[in-house]
């Protein structure tokens, strides 16, 4: 299954008259996916904190002809269920609908033993990785329910490792949380996708800051792992629902095929 989702170039047009909330759209693969999903005719809402990389994005999407995306700043740190339902509320005023939701935002401050961590760090870490992102699901759920081929995609990360602390915790919470959604979801009426990709180690800024020592020529591009996050985000995945997409480490000069013939 793995490697077909990979190499998949969806047609020109695929996600046309969508619109995509991506989480983490500043940079990583975040940033990768709200320019492939806009590629392909999606109007992408890209929520981030930073604010000038998230405007350097929305530069790109209209350079290359493809619908207006639109910016919407929030911290999820400190956000609370009162800013995710006005952020629901603003979605349905401005844009009218809400077709999918790919859950990237991730924040690891530091790997360390459950004996080193900070109560307060805990908590933080939980809450941007997990909370938050039960708050925004639950926020946006009226939205997806009223969406013809709703879709929910979460960059997922292997847990239950040594060290990995707060953030391990919270992405196994979040794993559990798609799980219950697909569940939930998997019927006739209101059928909506939930699915999961762990991309394995990719050359973002958040793998650089936290593995110092590993050589960042050494790992794979955001851009060249959207293939997966193309397929299940659109209609081409139709009832595919609670699946893990995961691969281990690819090799670096590994290109998805859709840049290769654009």
């Amino acid at each position: 299954m793995t490697e077909p989702l990979l190499t998949y170039v969806p047609p020109e047009g695929l996600l046309q008259d969508r619109v995509i909330l991506v989480t983490g759209a500043a940079m990583g693969i975040g940033r990768a996916a709200a320019l492939a999903y806009a590629r392909f005719g999606a109007t992408v809402v890209l929520l981030d904190k930073q604010v000038a990389l998230m405007e350097q994005v929305y530069d790109e999407i209209e350079a290359m002809g493809a619908p207006e995306a639109a910016i919407y700043p929030l911290d999820m740190q400190g956000a609370s269920a009162t800013d995710y339902e006005a952020m629901a509320a603003n979605l349905q005023d401005q844009l009218g609908r809400l077709d999918g939701v790919l859950l990237n935002a991730a924040w690891l401050a530091a790997f360390m033993s459950v004996r080193q961590h900070g109560v307060d760090l805990w908590f933080k870490m939980i809450n941007v990785n997990l909370h938050a992102n039960f708050m925004l699901v639950r926020a946006c759920l009226p939205l997806l329910e009223a969406a013809p081929d709703p879709a929910i995609v979460f960059s997922a990360e292997a847990s239950g490792k040594a060290l990995q602390g707060a953030f391990g915790v919270a992405k196994a919470g979040m794993d559990g949380f798609c799980q219950t959604l697909a569940q939930e979801y998997d019927r006739e009426r209101h059928f909506m996708r939930v699915n999961r990709i762990d991309t394995g180690p990719v050359r973002t800024s958040t793998r650089v800051m936290n593995f110092p020592g590993e050589n960042p020529d050494t790992l794979v591009k955001p851009a060249s792992v959207v293939g997966p996050y193309l397929f299940y985000m659109g209609p081409d995945a139709g009832r595919r629902t609670n699946e893990l997409c995961r691969w281990g480490r690819l090799p670096v000069d590994f290109v998805w095929p859709g840049e290769v013939q654009s």
